[in-house]
């Protein structure tokens, strides 16, 4: 991820498919796609796992759409309370309500007609604990996070991420229509998973969030105060995705890629405090938090590939 330079705005002379086309781009861009991709790699597998087996396919595709919707809402309102902000970082002056190209009262409206259409979604084709838990999600990370917690506060990435731990439980929601132990694990991993998937990230870009204002922990303390809280962290999370083992009955395809894929975790965690703590790499470029993570992208996606697999081709402990 790498920042860049502001965009300047298209020729809207063009030909009216053209100008369509391209409000729909910086309408999509609006909902954050890639993040929301990320949400679903969460989502789906968590359905395998409480079904035991194949899911529903429609109940599948109704839920994934219903999360799209949910999480593009979530961003979209997301974006629109923090275009002040977009504005003054460069890995963010490319978004649409920076640039100009889509109004806020025009965002604001797209983002609660996604609230309204995802929440209605869910209820309607999936259940209503599902949609309950999916306006909760979009109140965590509209409210909590970006009102309360994101201006205000060092941990502001660790408690707003409980908004990011919702979609396990509505894929659990989903096939069950409960929530019991084994989603709430995994809702704890995901919650331990955030802050050293998120601060290496602060940490490469802590120059952009000082000068907008934001108090990420990287802004505010050393890189190897960070680091350690990183290495703390990145062990819980290693530890929970254990837990699953016997609160789910996982068998061997989950517990061996729980293992490998936690120690690469925390390798790539203790290889960044090693890093920090060496005079020598006195610049990001030389700390190199990106590693981390771009790791932990991965490291959450083999995963939940597992939770997925595991039930389908159960080998028992």
């Amino acid at each position: 991820m790498t920042a860049s330079q502001p965009r300047t705005a298209p020729d809207r002379t063009g030909a009216p498919s053209s100008r369509f086309s391209y409000t729909v781009k910086n309408y999509m861009a609006l909902t954050k796609p890639r993040i929301i991709e990320l949400l679903l790699v969460t989502t789906f597998p968590v359905m395998f796992l409480a079904q035991r087996g194949l899911p529903d396919f429609w109940l599948v595709v109704s839920t994934l759409v219903g999360g799209s919707l949910s999480a593009g809402a979530a961003n979209t309102l997301n974006c629109y309370l923090d275009r002040d902000i977009d504005r003054l970082m460069a890995r963010t002056q490319n978004r649409p309500l920076v640039t100009g190209e889509i109004s806020p009262s025009a965002a604001m409206r797209f983002g609660i007609v996604l609230t309204v259409v995802s929440t209605l979604w869910l209820g309607f084709f999936v259940n209503w604990l599902s949609a309950v838990l999916s306006v909760s999600a979009i109140l965590l990370y509209v409210v909590f996070y970006t009102l309360v917690l994101k201006r205000r506060t060092s941990q502001n990435i660790v408690w707003g991420g409980v908004a990011g731990c919702m979609p396990v439980l509505i894929g659990w929601a989903a096939v069950t229509e409960s929530i019991s132990w084994t989603p709430v694990v995994l809702f704890l991993w995901i919650f331990f998973w955030t802050p050293p998937h998120y601060w290496p990230l602060s940490m490469r870009f802590k120059d952009q969030y000082a000068a907008a204002g934001i108090p990420m922990l990287p802004v505010l303390k050393q890189d190897t105060s960070v680091a350690r809280q990183i290495v703390a962290y990145a062990w819980a999370t290693a530890l929970i995705s254990l837990v699953l083992v016997p609160v789910a009955g996982m068998g061997w395809i989950y517990l061996v890629t729980a293992i490998l894929s936690g120690g690469l975790f925390l390798l790539e965690a203790y290889r960044l405090l090693g890093r920090a703590q060496d005079p020598a790499n006195a610049t990001t470029a030389s700390l190199k938090p990106m590693r981390l993570f771009h790791y932990s992208i991965t490291y959450v996606t083999l995963l939940f590939m597992a939770v997925a697999i595991d039930p389908l081709v159960h080998l028992p402990l």
